[in-house]
């Protein structure tokens, strides 16, 4: 073990779960499972058998021969992977899950009665989704991807020549880059465009611009090899001091007229890994991962999440972690750039809801394998979480799975989303086959779990690909796009670490839709349900003495049952200014601003 690291926890209860598809045992704390809804039909696999003519086949669109001679684990999992579930996006009532065999739109409703409303078979993979309006993008990277969504192979390319590379084959029909959909009629949805990009769409950015109304744009992230330019004219991937124009080195922007959907392009292709001063494309390096690889040059992100109210976007860019201006979303610039040795590859982020903390996930293995063991160290596969201070990032602390998990589940740090506890940072996020953990990064120097669920592994001998991909919080749900099994939904329940009250503030905050990429601010509002949750905070961290806690209690529960009558209602204002008297001998700045929140509460309360 490195100096300074610990491998995980052996002895939490997570840590020695019976195995199963889907009798697996569970562990859980702070979380409540509400429902599995198992994957349709055709989005399964349906074999654990490396051998069965449909694992072959499966295998064969991805341009693997019959005849290929692979390991029965590695078999299966990449033909898992070609049903496996992807990210989500949410409008109204309806969650997006994308797969990379296509995507399924379900009626959630009734969260914990959630039902299928719509398959559809594109394959292509990823799959990601987002949903603006009537429009959903998809993103495609597989060289399996047909602009027609169309299931059959193409051709296997031609054997190269003796001692020669493959060379990629060229197919008209063929579509990598990001999918659009008009999905007025939810039943149907309808591809209205399909634009190609060098090297598709590994994931992608919705991005809204406060001061346009008419258009969105996408941030195209693409991560795998370029395709050839008798596929699409201008492609090119060489070194970029031989090649000025290569595809690598960039992201492409889409912009997307809302009124035309049809009409949108690529309009720009940042240059973000570049110095501007020099002219030079290739300026970012990474760390000397887990100080035994060389450093290497940074020429794709992962993911890019996009805080238009801040003007910012935070991108996890395989080998840095980087910060770019959205003031003119067409054109991002990069401000600032980190590396870390402990990292091997940087794959999300994810801003504090006041902008002052950003944190970075790391993908170490890709997700495919297991990371999460206890000889695996704590500061590898983990998350790193910064502060944020005028366009500069600095390091805080690392926060990873506490719990042990085996062999046979893949585990490491995946996506998240925030949880709108007022006066709190509290973040759900997705650990593959480690299940869900709910860390609190209030203090980014001490961030703490605070929830979790988990299964037992899919198979005890052999790792098949599964887990949580994307666990998000919406409109007071958790849901969990599960790679194997399906949808699962959860709700929070309360513990020592999480009151009631501050479980029913977050969900007082109700937004109409979400892609977790494109982030928003969370206003709360002035509802008595929110200053009790900073009741509760300012008990638990002492900060106010208890016999102010109890007098707020009680008057505010007061004012709630007589439905702000008019004496209530002013004496709720006489503590407010008490409050603020008193706000100056309070040393935390945490406590200090919820203090300011729950005054602001008392003065125009609601019910």
């Amino acid at each position: 073990m490195p100096p300074g690291m610990t491998g995980a926890d052996t002895n939490d209860p997570r840590a020695k779960l019976s195995p199963g598809m889907y009798d697996a045992g569970e562990a859980a704390v702070g979380i409540k499972h509400l429902l599995l809804l198992k994957k349709p039909d055709a989005f399964q696999l349906g074999t654990t058998d490396a051998n069965s003519p449909r694992v072959k086949k499966t295998l064969g669109t991805f341009g693997i021969p019959e005849n290929a001679q692979l390991p029965p684990t590695a078999a299966l999992s990449l033909a898992g992977l070609a049903f496996a579930n992807s990210d989500m996006a949410f409008q109204g009532n309806r969650l997006f899950m994308g797969n990379f065999y296509g995507m399924n739109i379900y009626d959630i409703s009734n969260p914990a009665n959630a039902k299928l409303l719509t398959s559809m078979v594109c394959p292509g993979g990823q799959g990601d989704v987002s949903v603006h309006k009537n429009l959903m993008f998809m993103s495609v990277e597989m060289p399996n991807g047909r602009l027609d969504c169309g299931e059959q192979a193409f051709p296997p390319p031609p054997a190269p020549a003796a001692g020669q590379p493959p060379t990629p084959d060229v197919q008209k029909d063929r579509f990598r880059g990001v999918r659009i959909f008009d999905i007025s009629d939810i039943s149907n949805p309808k591809q209205v465009a399909a634009v190609q990009t060098c090297r598709g769409s590994h994931t992608h950015t919705l991005v809204t611009d406060p001061d346009d109304k008419n258009n969105v744009y996408i941030y195209v992230s693409g991560t795998s090899f370029v395709r050839p330019s008798g596929e699409l004219a201008g492609c090119s991937g060489g070194p970029p001091d031989k090649d000025p124009n290569t595809a690598r080195f960039r992201i492409e922007v889409i912009k997307v007229p809302l009124a035309e959907p049809q009409n949108a392009k690529v309009i720009s292709s940042p240059r973000i890994f570049g110095d501007p001063a020099t002219g030079a494309v290739s300026s970012l390096m990474s760390g000397a991962t887990h100080g035994t690889e060389q450093p290497s040059a940074t020429d794709q992100c992962h993911d890019i999440t996009a805080y238009p109210e801040i003007g910012l976007a935070a991108g996890a860019c395989s080998g840095n972690g980087i910060l770019l201006d959205i003031k003119d979303p067409a054109n991002p610039k990069r401000i600032e750039a980190v590396s870390d040795p402990n990292f091997a590859y940087w794959h999300s982020a994810a801003f504090s809801n006041d902008g002052k903390k950003v944190v970075f996930t790391d993908e170490w293995g890709g997700g495919m394998g297991p990371r999460c063991r206890e000889t695996d160290p704590n500061k590898w596969g983990a998350n790193a979480i910064f502060r944020l201070n005028n366009g500069e990032l600095s390091f805080a602390n690392y926060y990873k799975l506490p719990a042990a998990q085996t062999e046979a589940e893949n585990c490491v740090a995946h996506n998240g989303s925030l949880i709108p506890v007022p006066g709190r940072d509290i973040k759900v996020q997705a650990w593959y086959q480690g299940g869900i953990s709910v860390m609190d990064f209030t203090d980014p120097e001490k961030p703490i779990e605070i929830a979790y669920f988990d299964r037992g592994p899919i198979d005890p001998n052999m790792l098949i690909m599964g887990g949580s991909w994307s666990a998000y919080w919406y409109n007071g749900h958790i849901y969990s796009s599960e790679i194997a099994r399906g949808l699962d939904i959860f709700e929070l329940t309360p513990t020592q670490h999480l009151t009631q009250n501050e479980i029913d503030a977050a969900k007082a905050v109700r937004v109409a839709e979400l892609n977790v990429q494109n982030q928003q601010r969370t206003d709360w509002p002035n509802k008595l349900i929110v200053a009790k949750a900073y009741v509760d905070q300012l008990e638990r961290s002492k900060a106010l003495p208890a016999d102010r806690i109890a007098e707020l209690r009680q008057s505010i529960q007061k004012a709630e049952d007589s439905k702000l009558n008019k004496k209530d209602a002013n004496e709720l204002k006489k503590l407010a200014s008490t409050l603020e008297k008193g706000a100056g001998q309070i040393k935390s700045p945490v406590d200090s601003a919820r203090v300011s929140a729950l005054s602001d509460i008392l003065k125009q309360p609601t019910i």
